[in-house]
């Protein structure tokens, strides 16, 4: 289903960008957010096979993509992401929509569970909790906002081998070449990351301490259908914090993906059916 390309204005006047599958009224909008240094084309694949049944919008948070740089890099945070989106919604007048958010836009989703959970049919998170493990954090910010650049495509394919080998030890060249193609761009004759390095200042600071509770941040999700991916290699969410999210909100599904790590693509086979399984829950009420 092709798409749309798309703007909106955030508060502090910055135009960012949102691809726009177009769908049917009748199944509940789905709004994916990707993950840190990611963009719209992450969820390609998962919005042309949703699409055209449902609407599906794929947005690019500021800095990445199509989406303007903040002159302030001190926006590039969760809460500023998260009214971004909540923005967006408001424009569109567009909730209640399933979102699925990959680890940054994950945690984009839990402050939006938590500012207004009336915008939210459903979840799914994708390798991300409200503990996220020291040693993931350390391993993106090794290479987050380095400002890589490489003089082809082969090049920047074996980047990424070489960064991302761990979290997927069954990928072979050509899934490395089509990573290459999600996370860059062409640019002056190179091939460049597609996002500002800037935003990764906010995300080298230091937490703050003492650091708050996080688990409420999962209790805008409470009575809603939610679905919680995990690489079963990740360094990002460990099995404890995942088990103890399944504890707390009783409606969410928990699926481990093998030999993943962070993040599984969603477009895993264990991954289709979670998913269309999660969204005949949340759309259940609109058929009735």
């Amino acid at each position: 289903m092709p798409y749309e390309d798309r703007t909106w204005l955030s508060a502090d006047g910055l135009t960012l960008h949102y691809r726009d599958y177009p769908g049917s009224d009748a199944a509940t909008p789905l709004l994916c957010v990707p993950g840190l240094t990611r963009n719209a084309r992450d969820f390609a694949t998962l919005a042309e096979r949703l699409s055209g049944p449902r609407r599906v919008i794929v947005v690019e948070l500021r800095g990445r993509g199509l989406s303007q740089y903040a002159p302030d890099p001190m926006t590039y945070v969760p809460p500023v992401y998260a009214g971004d989106v909540r923005a967006l919604l408001h424009g569109l007048a567009l909730g209640p929509v399933a979102l699925f958010g990959t680890s940054l836009g994950g945690i984009v989703a839990m402050l939006l569970g938590t500012i207004e959970p009336a915008l939210l049919a459903g979840i799914l998170l994708n390798d991300i909790g409200p503990v996220i493990d020291p040693a993931g954090v350390a391993r993106i910010a090794s290479y987050a906002g380095t400002g890589e650049s490489w003089p082809d495509w082969d090049a920047a394919a074996a980047a990424q081998a070489a960064t991302h080998a761990a979290a997927y030890p069954d990928y072979g060249a050509a899934d490395w070449l089509g990573m290459a193609h999600r996370i860059a761009r062409e640019e002056a004759g190179r091939i460049v990351t597609d996002y500002d390095p800037a935003i990764a200042i906010p995300f080298s600071l230091p937490p703050p301490d003492p650091a708050p509770d996080p688990w409420p941040l999962i209790d805008g999700f409470e009575g809603l259908p939610a679905l919680l991916v995990r690489g079963a290699l990740s360094d990002i969410l460990s099995e404890a914090p995942a088990a103890r999210m399944i504890e707390r909100l009783p409606l969410m599904e928990l699926l481990t993906v093998p030999r993943i790590g962070h993040a599984p693509t969603l477009d895993e086979p264990e991954c289709v059916a979670a998913i269309d399984r999660l969204l005949a829950r949340i759309d259940a009420p609109r058929l009735e």
